[in-house]
């Protein structure tokens, strides 16, 4: 559990607040705690015949100290802890709600020193991250976290500037569904996580970005963001990302929404994801990659429907073919599943419609939603070698918030794959699976 290391780092952020012993009181009077409970379950019946589920109960515990002159502290710990306990046999245990090699696992997840001046933030130190390609992923029952130094600024109008340089990775629980004895998984480098051999071992270890991605130390990943927001219904973002001696990918995305009389607020989106190789590296020889996508919706009342189309190139002289690095979290496609996420394999041509209805005039606090996507894999794909087919993912998802029972959150969820991958040969794979999540959050 490694507690020496995480009790030490504790220990250090508290110190950093005691340069100011007469105010000491006042920043711990004025912390607070907060945190989640968190229960998963899964079911997953695979075509033909196999079953695995999961179920866990866990979360995090957060303390956030109060602020002086400008400084303050944060530290939270996060666990998984597995109760299902139906099967020895580990092909039908569901790991992706557990720690390494289906464990139980707890670490110190946050730990960082925060300056706020004006419109100016920094912060230091292990925290979760949200951006377009490297992100939580919060899929399963933990994120995905960083070590990161992060700045941030607001002083030009409509504006954030964002400049960071992230040190590492702890993969969530989600990691270990792209478990690979081999180097080189495109599943996994396309979903989000690692190709390395056996990359599962880091879930919950913060490991080097490139040790992470690529098996070799490389520095860490600098990004550099302008996140506009100055027309009414327009935002416009782009993030570069610089990993030293792997790739540099350059995230662009244009979102502009309206409304007619307050009763229909039509809405088009657009995204390019750009990578390009960088540096001289023995495994990341050549990067070319490009993803384009395309979104446009409507929300009435209640109701808020969308369909989206996205592209990724293919280059047979390239890594995977020319498909999209993702090796740290980062899923902000249109067209993602909830677990199939192959748009990002080289050539893949993708279309995703999706609807939502909430039932607050119906007095209850209930969100409902379902969507269909279909990917359409090119013979470069990576994942089934030379072999072109069709992957599709219907689902739905369902979100309650009880009344009478503050800050619980009740979820039910479900995806249907259908060839998820086909080999020339015709035998597919494919499964039903459901999700049944409950949150408290305090």
């Amino acid at each position: 559990m490694r507690h020496t290391v995480r009790l030490s780092l504790l220990a250090s952020v508290l110190v950093l607040n005691t340069h100011a012993a007469d105010d000491l009181a006042g920043i711990f009077k004025e912390g607070k705690a907060s945190g989640q409970i968190r229960a998963f379950y899964i079911d997953r019946d695979y075509a033909p015949g196999a079953n695995r589920d999961g179920l866990s109960l866990g979360g995090y515990l957060k303390y956030e100290t109060g602020t002086f002159y400008g400084f303050s502290a944060a530290a939270a710990f996060y666990t998984t802890n597995k109760l299902d306990k139906k099967s020895d046999v580990a092909a039908e245990n569901d790991t992706t709600l557990f720690g390494p090699n289906g464990n139980n696992e707890t670490y110190l997840g946050e730990a960082y020193l925060q300056y706020k001046n004006g419109n100016t933030a920094f912060k230091a130190g292990r925290q979760k991250l949200d951006t377009p390609m490297a992100g939580s992923d919060d899929a399963r029952m933990l994120p995905s976290l960083f070590e990161a130094y992060v700045l941030s600024n607001t002083d030009v109008k409509d504006t954030t500037l964002i400049a960071a340089h992230v040190t590492k990775f702890a993969a969530g629980t989600f990691a270990n569904a792209y478990n690979s004895t081999t180097a080189g998984s495109v599943l996994a480098l396309t979903s989000g996580y690692s190709g390395v051999a056996n990359a599962t071992d880091y879930v919950g270890k913060f490991t080097d970005m490139g040790t992470y991605a690529i098996g070799e130390n490389t520095n860490g990943v600098s990004v550099a963001a302008a996140i506009y927001s100055g027309m009414p219904g327009l935002k416009l973002q782009v993030w570069d990302y610089y990993a030293r001696n792997i790739l540099n990918a350059v995230y662009a995305e244009a979102n502009y929404g309206w409304s007619y009389s307050n009763a229909m607020a039509p809405y088009v989106a657009a995204q390019w994801i750009n990578e390009r190789d960088v540096g001289n590296n023995a495994i990341i020889t050549k990067v070319k990659s490009d993803f384009i996508a395309a979104k446009v919706g409507l929300k009435v009342s209640n109701v808020d429907v969308y369909a989206a189309l996205s592209h990724n190139s293919k280059d047979a002289s390239s890594v995977i073919n020319g498909g999209t690095i993702t090796p740290w979290g980062g899923m902000s496609a249109y067209t993602q599943g909830m677990v199939t996420r192959h748009q990002f394999m080289a050539g893949t041509d993708t279309w995703k419609v999706a609807g939502n209805y909430n039932w607050k005039d119906m007095g209850t606090n209930l969100n409902t939603g379902v969507y269909y996507a279909s990917f359409d894999m090119d013979a470069l794909n990576g994942y089934s070698a030379n072999h072109s087919w069709t992957a599709t993912e219907a689902g739905f998802d369902m979100i309650y918030t009880p009344q009478t029972v503050k800050n619980l959150q009740l979820r039910f969820r479900g995806n249907f794959p259908r060839n998820f991958k086909e080999t020339a040969t015709g035998a597919a794979t494919g499964w039903d699976e459901y999700r049944f999540i409950a949150n408290y959050n305090f």
